[in-house]
Protein backbone atom coordinates (compact mmCIF):
# COMPACT_ATOMS: atom_id res chain seq x y z
CA UNK A 1 0.00 0.00 0.00
CA UNK A 2 1.41 3.73 -1.04
CA UNK A 3 0.30 7.15 0.18
CA UNK A 4 1.04 10.40 -1.54
CA UNK A 5 1.07 13.07 1.36
CA UNK A 6 3.75 15.97 2.74
CA UNK A 7 5.89 14.36 5.68
CA UNK A 8 7.54 15.30 7.97
CA UNK A 9 9.76 12.98 10.38
CA UNK A 10 10.40 14.71 13.31
CA UNK A 11 12.86 13.27 16.54
CA UNK A 12 11.52 13.33 19.96
CA UNK A 13 15.00 14.21 21.26
CA UNK A 14 15.13 17.80 19.41
CA UNK A 15 13.50 19.47 22.58
CA UNK A 16 16.07 17.97 24.91
CA UNK A 17 18.75 19.83 22.82
CA UNK A 18 17.47 22.97 22.45
CA UNK A 19 16.29 22.15 19.13
CA UNK A 20 12.80 21.84 17.46
CA UNK A 21 11.49 20.92 14.33
CA UNK A 22 10.75 22.76 10.69
CA UNK A 23 7.31 22.59 11.27
CA UNK A 24 6.73 21.95 7.22
CA UNK A 25 6.10 19.00 5.18
CA UNK A 26 7.92 17.90 2.31
CA UNK A 27 6.67 15.64 -0.69
CA UNK A 28 6.96 11.90 -0.35
CA UNK A 29 5.72 8.64 -0.77
CA UNK A 30 4.92 6.58 1.86
CA UNK A 31 4.97 2.28 1.19
CA UNK A 32 3.84 -0.17 4.14
CA UNK A 33 5.99 -3.64 2.69
CA UNK A 34 8.74 -6.01 3.37
CA UNK A 35 12.03 -5.66 1.78
CA UNK A 36 12.41 -7.65 -1.16
CA UNK A 37 14.34 -10.57 -0.19
CA UNK A 38 13.38 -11.12 2.63
CA UNK A 39 11.17 -14.26 4.00
CA UNK A 40 7.45 -14.32 4.23
CA UNK A 41 7.91 -14.50 7.98
CA UNK A 42 10.23 -10.86 7.70
CA UNK A 43 8.59 -7.96 9.35
CA UNK A 44 6.73 -5.33 7.74
CA UNK A 45 8.02 -1.87 7.36
CA UNK A 46 7.06 1.49 6.68
CA UNK A 47 8.88 3.46 4.28
CA UNK A 48 9.23 6.97 3.84
CA UNK A 49 11.10 8.17 0.06
CA UNK A 50 11.68 11.94 -0.63
CA UNK A 51 13.09 14.18 -3.52
CA UNK A 52 16.19 14.10 -1.40
CA UNK A 53 15.96 10.35 -0.42
CA UNK A 54 14.59 8.24 -3.00
CA UNK A 55 15.90 5.44 -1.55
CA UNK A 56 13.87 5.93 1.38
CA UNK A 57 14.19 5.36 4.89
CA UNK A 58 13.08 2.52 6.81
CA UNK A 59 10.99 2.47 10.17
CA UNK A 60 9.81 -1.24 11.97
CA UNK A 61 6.34 -1.06 12.72
CA UNK A 62 4.89 -4.37 14.50
CA UNK A 63 5.04 -3.67 18.00
CA UNK A 64 7.09 -0.42 17.52
CA UNK A 65 4.13 2.17 17.08
CA UNK A 66 3.41 4.27 20.40
CA UNK A 67 0.43 5.89 19.39
CA UNK A 68 -1.76 7.16 16.11
CA UNK A 69 -2.70 10.57 16.09
CA UNK A 70 -6.07 11.21 13.62
CA UNK A 71 -7.80 14.27 15.19
CA UNK A 72 -7.82 15.73 11.94
CA UNK A 73 -7.75 13.17 9.74
CA UNK A 74 -10.75 14.43 7.71
CA UNK A 75 -8.74 17.03 6.70
CA UNK A 76 -5.68 14.88 5.39
CA UNK A 77 -3.50 14.97 8.59
CA UNK A 78 -2.31 12.64 10.99
CA UNK A 79 0.77 11.10 13.06
CA UNK A 80 2.35 8.19 13.88
CA UNK A 81 4.40 8.08 16.96
CA UNK A 82 7.20 5.23 16.66
CA UNK A 83 9.03 3.92 19.65
CA UNK A 84 11.91 3.59 18.25
CA UNK A 85 13.66 5.42 16.43
CA UNK A 86 11.96 7.92 18.94
CA UNK A 87 10.44 10.13 15.99
CA UNK A 88 6.84 11.12 15.30
CA UNK A 89 6.27 10.57 11.24
CA UNK A 90 3.94 13.97 10.75
CA UNK A 91 1.55 13.26 7.52
CA UNK A 92 -0.10 16.28 5.75
CA UNK A 93 -2.24 17.50 2.42
CA UNK A 94 -3.31 13.60 1.85
CA UNK A 95 -6.16 12.74 0.62
CA UNK A 96 -8.62 12.13 3.69
CA UNK A 97 -10.34 8.62 2.26
CA UNK A 98 -6.53 6.96 1.38
CA UNK A 99 -5.30 8.02 4.74
CA UNK A 100 -7.81 6.37 6.69
CA UNK A 101 -7.08 3.00 4.25
CA UNK A 102 -3.44 3.72 4.91
CA UNK A 103 -3.68 4.42 8.64
CA UNK A 104 -5.58 1.13 9.23
CA UNK A 105 -3.09 -1.20 7.51
CA UNK A 106 -0.71 0.51 9.43
CA UNK A 107 -2.74 -0.46 12.83
CA UNK A 108 -3.10 -4.08 11.50
CA UNK A 109 0.70 -4.30 10.89
CA UNK A 110 1.72 -2.91 14.43
CA UNK A 111 -1.08 -5.84 16.12
CA UNK A 112 0.70 -8.20 14.07
CA UNK A 113 -1.93 -9.59 11.21
CA UNK A 114 -1.38 -12.29 9.38
CA UNK A 115 0.73 -10.97 6.12
CA UNK A 116 -0.87 -12.67 3.56
CA UNK A 117 -3.81 -10.29 4.61
CA UNK A 118 -2.22 -7.09 4.25
CA UNK A 119 -2.24 -5.30 1.49
CA UNK A 120 1.86 -4.81 1.41
CA UNK A 121 3.95 -3.12 -1.49
CA UNK A 122 7.38 -3.54 -2.56
CA UNK A 123 9.84 -1.59 -0.61
CA UNK A 124 11.56 0.26 -3.88
CA UNK A 125 12.92 3.60 -4.68
CA UNK A 126 10.37 6.14 -5.43
CA UNK A 127 10.54 7.47 -9.13
CA UNK A 128 10.92 11.26 -9.33
CA UNK A 129 7.60 12.03 -10.65
CA UNK A 130 5.93 10.46 -7.24
CA UNK A 131 8.04 12.92 -4.78
CA UNK A 132 8.53 16.16 -6.60
CA UNK A 133 6.17 18.82 -5.85
CA UNK A 134 2.90 18.75 -8.08
CA UNK A 135 3.33 21.20 -10.63
CA UNK A 136 1.03 24.28 -10.85
CA UNK A 137 1.97 26.59 -13.52
CA UNK A 138 3.11 25.88 -16.85
CA UNK A 139 3.97 28.62 -19.42
CA UNK A 140 4.34 27.80 -23.03
CA UNK A 141 5.38 31.50 -25.54
CA UNK A 142 6.14 29.29 -28.92
CA UNK A 143 5.06 26.50 -30.80
CA UNK A 144 7.84 24.08 -30.75
CA UNK A 145 7.59 23.82 -26.77
CA UNK A 146 4.30 23.23 -26.59
CA UNK A 147 3.80 19.43 -25.71
CA UNK A 148 2.19 17.20 -28.13
CA UNK A 149 3.33 13.57 -27.23
CA UNK A 150 3.12 14.26 -23.99
CA UNK A 151 0.30 15.13 -21.04
CA UNK A 152 -0.12 17.96 -18.99
CA UNK A 153 -0.21 17.64 -15.32
CA UNK A 154 -3.62 17.27 -14.00
CA UNK A 155 -2.45 19.49 -10.71
CA UNK A 156 -2.20 22.62 -13.24
CA UNK A 157 -3.69 25.57 -12.09
CA UNK A 158 -2.38 28.03 -14.52
CA UNK A 159 -1.61 27.43 -17.91
CA UNK A 160 -0.91 29.63 -20.86
CA UNK A 161 -0.30 28.80 -24.08
CA UNK A 162 0.47 31.61 -26.20
CA UNK A 163 1.88 32.13 -29.63
CA UNK A 164 1.73 28.20 -30.43
CA UNK A 165 -0.82 28.98 -33.60
CA UNK A 166 -3.27 27.18 -32.45
CA UNK A 167 -6.31 26.79 -34.50
CA UNK A 168 -8.56 25.20 -31.38
CA UNK A 169 -8.31 24.48 -27.90
CA UNK A 170 -6.74 21.06 -27.08
CA UNK A 171 -8.98 18.62 -26.10
CA UNK A 172 -6.52 17.81 -23.37
CA UNK A 173 -6.89 21.12 -21.24
CA UNK A 174 -10.00 20.37 -20.80
CA UNK A 175 -9.36 17.35 -18.17
CA UNK A 176 -7.55 20.05 -16.22
CA UNK A 177 -10.25 20.31 -13.63
CA UNK A 178 -7.89 22.03 -11.05
CA UNK A 179 -7.04 25.11 -13.59
CA UNK A 180 -8.31 28.79 -12.67
CA UNK A 181 -6.20 30.56 -15.10
CA UNK A 182 -6.31 29.71 -18.86
CA UNK A 183 -4.29 31.93 -21.27
CA UNK A 184 -4.51 31.18 -24.61
CA UNK A 185 -3.93 34.48 -26.21
CA UNK A 186 -2.08 35.28 -29.49
CA UNK A 187 -3.44 31.85 -31.15
CA UNK A 188 -5.89 31.40 -33.85
CA UNK A 189 -8.61 30.20 -32.42
CA UNK A 190 -11.93 30.38 -33.77
CA UNK A 191 -14.55 28.86 -31.82
CA UNK A 192 -14.83 27.99 -28.35
CA UNK A 193 -15.99 24.25 -27.26
CA UNK A 194 -18.74 24.05 -24.47
CA UNK A 195 -16.82 21.86 -22.67
CA UNK A 196 -14.96 24.90 -21.73
CA UNK A 197 -17.74 24.82 -18.98
CA UNK A 198 -16.52 21.75 -17.38
CA UNK A 199 -13.58 23.30 -15.67
CA UNK A 200 -15.30 24.03 -12.58
CA UNK A 201 -12.62 26.25 -11.18
CA UNK A 202 -11.98 28.65 -13.91
CA UNK A 203 -11.60 31.98 -12.49
CA UNK A 204 -9.87 33.93 -15.48
CA UNK A 205 -9.86 32.91 -19.01
CA UNK A 206 -7.95 35.00 -21.80
CA UNK A 207 -8.93 34.64 -25.23
CA UNK A 208 -7.04 37.98 -26.38
CA UNK A 209 -5.63 38.27 -30.23
CA UNK A 210 -7.96 34.95 -31.36
CA UNK A 211 -10.17 34.63 -34.81
CA UNK A 212 -13.52 34.49 -31.99
CA UNK A 213 -16.39 35.51 -34.17
CA UNK A 214 -18.77 34.46 -31.09
CA UNK A 215 -19.16 33.71 -27.53
CA UNK A 216 -21.39 30.49 -27.24
CA UNK A 217 -24.46 30.92 -24.76
CA UNK A 218 -23.78 27.37 -23.94
CA UNK A 219 -20.48 28.60 -21.59
CA UNK A 220 -22.80 31.07 -19.88
CA UNK A 221 -25.39 28.60 -18.88
CA UNK A 222 -22.68 26.30 -17.67
CA UNK A 223 -20.43 26.08 -13.96
CA UNK A 224 -18.99 28.77 -15.36
CA UNK A 225 -21.91 31.18 -13.63
CA UNK A 226 -20.31 30.55 -10.45
CA UNK A 227 -16.48 30.54 -11.12
CA UNK A 228 -15.62 32.88 -13.56
CA UNK A 229 -14.45 36.23 -12.61
CA UNK A 230 -11.56 37.46 -15.57
CA UNK A 231 -12.97 37.50 -19.25
CA UNK A 232 -10.38 38.98 -21.76
CA UNK A 233 -12.01 38.69 -25.06
CA UNK A 234 -10.31 41.67 -26.85
CA UNK A 235 -8.94 42.01 -30.13
CA UNK A 236 -11.66 39.53 -32.01
CA UNK A 237 -14.33 39.45 -34.44
CA UNK A 238 -17.28 39.13 -31.92
CA UNK A 239 -19.92 41.25 -33.28
CA UNK A 240 -22.78 40.61 -30.18
CA UNK A 241 -22.53 38.67 -26.76
CA UNK A 242 -25.74 36.28 -26.49
CA UNK A 243 -28.36 37.19 -24.28
CA UNK A 244 -26.97 34.76 -21.87
CA UNK A 245 -24.53 36.40 -21.25
CA UNK A 246 -25.28 38.10 -18.33
CA UNK A 247 -25.68 35.03 -16.63
CA UNK A 248 -21.82 34.91 -16.05
CA UNK A 249 -22.54 37.12 -12.40
CA UNK A 250 -18.98 36.68 -10.91
CA UNK A 251 -17.45 38.43 -13.72
CA UNK A 252 -15.59 41.45 -12.23
CA UNK A 253 -13.57 42.37 -15.00
CA UNK A 254 -14.44 42.28 -18.64
CA UNK A 255 -11.96 43.15 -21.90
CA UNK A 256 -13.93 43.61 -25.37
CA UNK A 257 -11.75 45.89 -26.52
CA UNK A 258 -10.86 46.05 -30.70
CA UNK A 259 -14.09 43.55 -31.62
CA UNK A 260 -16.41 44.88 -34.34
CA UNK A 261 -19.72 44.67 -31.14
CA UNK A 262 -22.67 46.52 -32.85
CA UNK A 263 -24.44 46.22 -29.32
CA UNK A 264 -23.91 45.11 -25.37
CA UNK A 265 -26.21 42.72 -24.06
CA UNK A 266 -29.41 44.90 -22.69
CA UNK A 267 -29.47 43.31 -19.50
CA UNK A 268 -25.78 44.10 -18.99
CA UNK A 269 -27.18 45.45 -15.37
CA UNK A 270 -27.52 42.45 -14.16
CA UNK A 271 -23.56 41.95 -13.85
CA UNK A 272 -23.61 43.44 -10.52
CA UNK A 273 -20.20 42.13 -9.65
CA UNK A 274 -18.62 43.82 -12.55
CA UNK A 275 -16.32 46.75 -11.73
CA UNK A 276 -13.97 46.86 -14.59
CA UNK A 277 -15.09 46.89 -18.39
CA UNK A 278 -13.17 48.27 -21.55
CA UNK A 279 -15.32 48.14 -24.98
CA UNK A 280 -12.95 50.49 -26.89
CA UNK A 281 -12.67 50.95 -30.61
CA UNK A 282 -15.91 48.75 -31.48
CA UNK A 283 -18.81 49.81 -33.31
CA UNK A 284 -21.38 50.75 -30.66
CA UNK A 285 -24.26 53.18 -31.64
CA UNK A 286 -25.75 53.62 -28.10
CA UNK A 287 -25.60 52.08 -24.77
CA UNK A 288 -28.67 49.80 -23.06
CA UNK A 289 -30.70 51.41 -20.42
CA UNK A 290 -29.78 48.67 -17.83
CA UNK A 291 -25.65 50.23 -17.84
CA UNK A 292 -27.03 52.61 -15.72
CA UNK A 293 -27.04 49.97 -13.00
CA UNK A 294 -23.55 48.95 -13.32
CA UNK A 295 -21.49 49.88 -10.30
CA UNK A 296 -18.40 50.45 -12.37
CA UNK A 297 -14.16 51.56 -11.30
CA UNK A 298 -13.30 51.61 -14.56
CA UNK A 299 -14.83 52.10 -17.99
CA UNK A 300 -13.08 52.58 -21.64
CA UNK A 301 -15.26 53.39 -24.31
CA UNK A 302 -12.91 55.38 -26.47
CA UNK A 303 -13.43 54.98 -30.01
CA UNK A 304 -17.00 54.07 -31.03
CA UNK A 305 -19.10 55.49 -33.01
CA UNK A 306 -22.07 56.92 -30.32
CA UNK A 307 -24.68 58.79 -32.14
CA UNK A 308 -25.07 61.13 -29.41
CA UNK A 309 -21.85 63.31 -28.00
CA UNK A 310 -22.46 62.46 -24.64
CA UNK A 311 -24.09 59.19 -24.15
CA UNK A 312 -23.46 58.55 -20.84
CA UNK A 313 -24.02 61.78 -19.55
CA UNK A 314 -27.83 62.58 -18.42
CA UNK A 315 -30.69 65.22 -19.52
CA UNK A 316 -31.09 67.02 -15.91
CA UNK A 317 -31.31 70.45 -14.78
CA UNK A 318 -31.20 70.68 -10.77
CA UNK A 319 -32.89 73.26 -9.31
CA UNK A 320 -32.27 74.69 -6.13
CA UNK A 321 -35.02 76.36 -3.70
CA UNK A 322 -35.08 79.51 -2.60
CA UNK A 323 -34.39 80.63 0.85
CA UNK A 324 -37.84 81.65 2.92
CA UNK A 325 -36.39 85.26 3.31
CA UNK A 326 -35.57 85.64 -0.71
CA UNK A 327 -39.16 83.47 -1.49
CA UNK A 328 -41.01 85.92 1.35
CA UNK A 329 -39.19 89.62 -0.21
CA UNK A 330 -40.40 88.37 -3.87
CA UNK A 331 -43.91 88.16 -2.93
CA UNK A 332 -43.83 91.48 -0.94
CA UNK A 333 -42.36 93.19 -3.88
CA UNK A 334 -44.85 91.39 -6.43
CA UNK A 335 -47.80 92.22 -4.01
CA UNK A 336 -47.08 95.74 -4.14
CA UNK A 337 -46.50 96.05 -7.80
CA UNK A 338 -49.75 94.57 -8.76
CA UNK A 339 -51.11 96.94 -5.90
CA UNK A 340 -49.67 99.63 -7.39
CA UNK A 341 -51.09 99.26 -10.67
CA UNK A 342 -54.09 98.53 -9.97
CA UNK A 343 -53.77 102.04 -8.53
CA UNK A 344 -52.70 103.74 -11.67
CA UNK A 345 -49.44 104.96 -9.92
CA UNK A 346 -46.85 105.86 -12.08
CA UNK A 347 -43.97 104.22 -13.43
CA UNK A 348 -41.64 106.48 -10.75
CA UNK A 349 -44.37 105.21 -8.26
CA UNK A 350 -43.67 101.83 -9.04
CA UNK A 351 -39.93 102.46 -8.76
CA UNK A 352 -40.01 103.90 -5.67
CA UNK A 353 -41.89 100.51 -4.28
CA UNK A 354 -39.36 98.07 -5.31
CA UNK A 355 -36.56 100.09 -4.06
CA UNK A 356 -38.10 100.21 -0.50
CA UNK A 357 -39.04 96.67 -0.51
CA UNK A 358 -35.36 95.84 -1.69
CA UNK A 359 -33.82 97.92 0.90
CA UNK A 360 -36.57 95.47 3.79
CA UNK A 361 -35.75 92.41 1.91
CA UNK A 362 -31.81 93.48 3.05
CA UNK A 363 -32.35 94.34 6.66
CA UNK A 364 -34.49 91.59 7.26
Amino acid sequence: MRLQCEVEVVSRLLPTCGLRGRGRGTRALLSLGRPPGRARSGGVYLMVCTARDRAGARYKVQENIERFFTRFVEEGKATVRLREPAVDVCLSKANASNLKNFLSAVRLAHQGTDIGALPLSALVPAKTSEVEKPKTKMIITSRRDYPLTKNFPYSLEHLQASYCKLARIDMRVLCLKKLRKLDLSHNHIKQLPATIGDLICLQELILHDNHLESFSGALCNSTLQKSLQFLDLSQNKIKALPIQFCQLRELVNLKLDDNELIRLPFKIGQLDHLRFLSAARNKLPFLPSDFRKLCLENLDLFGNPFEQPNPLVPNIQLKIPLTLLECAARATVNYSLSETRGNGSSPLAHRSVIIRRQHWSERY
